[in-house]
């Protein structure tokens, strides 16, 4: 069984956020996981700790992601049907 892929990365250098949609029944929700690659030999890895220099990196990305789940709940929202919308 395939793995689920994310609707969407932001990526700046090392530092990713991952971004998840989830249909619920009260709509849809976007969920974020944030990582840093990293390189073990030959292997590239991930890890959830970041470094003091790896923090105003995280928070651009963080923004990014944000920006990003806006602009596209937005866009859902104008192509939801107007009966939708009123409930």
């Amino acid at each position: 069984m395939p793995k689920d892929k994310p609707v969407h990365e932001v990526r700046v250098g090392v530092v990713k956020a991952a971004i998840w949609k989830n249909d619920t029944e009260n709509g849809v929700r976007f969920n974020v996981t944030l990582s840093r690659l990293y390189k073990d030999g030959e292997e590239w890895k991930s890890t959830d700790s970041f470094g003091r220099d790896d923090l105003l990196v995280l928070a651009k990305v963080a923004d990014r992601a944000h920006s990003w789940i806006h602009d596209e709940a937005s866009a859902e929202e104008r192509e939801a049907p107007a009966a939708a919308r009123k409930k």
